[in-house]
């Protein structure tokens, strides 16, 4: 088949055209759901004959015509199983989209010298494409990934009995019907329970407090050890310059703590006007005070 004609073929989507021998015409998008429900229950079911000389025909002449009829004879098994996959909470036009695309490729695939109806062939197909949808958007964040997962989400709440969490025969009784491991089911079970959660919400007002995990993320020097040593440094620090400086003389004192402590701090000129000495003798007897200072809080 020509590679420009499958790729045509792989771009048809539900709103296909065609005129089948009852008369009818299918064209979409049909504008609900229910319509289109309605319009291809209506589209007559090939027989096998037809299936088989539609088949050929697109397999051998990449005949596009029959390809199209071939689809639209199946939309309706599309319909059918699209309906199972209801308890996802998924959208029912999304879920039979996706079993669309999984029919079309199916179709694509079909082999009509292996003697089996393209109905058989293709519902594995039209699952695989929604059992990825489901996967996809069930949940923000992908709870199925393996192989061992992906066969667990989709038939571990069919299993279960009740709403209450599996006992141990019955998580047993699961795994070995399913073929995974204990483990598996476990994971899987707690997964299916939990629920998606904002990782940084914002408040929706200014006096609302946000609560999310991001609150509660270790920070890099969470070591408790730490930081009680940090702590008691500074505790030590802080009493060793309070000592020091009580020993300091008064305008030196006073210079320091205008200069360094305070948040409103004093220039030199200010200062200097104030003890009636120039700016320079100042930053002398700062300097000079910082030196005593470092002294005095080394030999404590």
């Amino acid at each position: 088949m020509a590679p420009a004609l499958i790729g045509r073929f792989e771009l048809m989507s539900t709103a296909l055209v065609a005129k089948e021998k009852s008369g009818l015409v299918f064209a979409g998008p049909v504008g609900s759901l229910d319509s289109y429900i309605d319009r291809v229950s209506q589209i007559p079911v090939l027989s096998k004959e037809d299936e088989v000389a539609l088949a050929h025909r697109f397999r051998s002449e990449a005949d596009l015509d029959a390809a199209r009829q071939l689809v639209l004879s199946h939309l309706r098994f599309v319909v059918h199983i699209a309906r199972g996959y209801l308890g996802y909470g998924l959208p029912m036009g999304d879920l039979v989209q996706e079993g669309n695309v999984g029919l079309m490729k199916a179709v694509k695939r079909f082999d009509p010298t292996v003697g089996v109806r393209l109905v058989s062939f293709a519902v594995h197909w039209i699952r695989a494409e929604i059992h990825e949808y489901v996967l996809r958007n069930w949940r923000l964040v992908k709870v199925a990934t393996t192989k061992s997962q992906r066969k667990l989400f989709f038939n571990l709440r069919k299993m279960k009995k009740n709403l209450a969490w599996l006992s141990e025969a019955e998580t047993a009784a699961v795994a070995r019907d399913l073929g995974v491991d204990v483990a598996d089911v476990r994971e899987m079970e707690q997964r299916l329970s939990a629920r998606d959660m904002s990782f940084d919400p914002t408040p929706e007002s200014d006096e609302e407090e946000a609560y999310s995990p991001a609150m509660y993320l270790p920070a890099s020097n969470a070591d408790p050890a730490i930081e009680v040593e940090n702590e008691e440094w500074e505790e030590d620090s802080t009493e060793r310059l309070s000592m020091a400086l009580e020993k300091l003389d008064e305008r030196s004192r006073s210079i320091l703590k205008r200069r360094w402590m305070t948040d409103d701090k004093a220039t030199l000129h200010e200062l200097a006007d104030e003890y009636g000495i120039s700016a320079e003798r100042v930053r002398q007897v700062e300097s000079n005070a910082i030196s005593k200072l470092k002294g005095l809080m080394a030999a404590a």
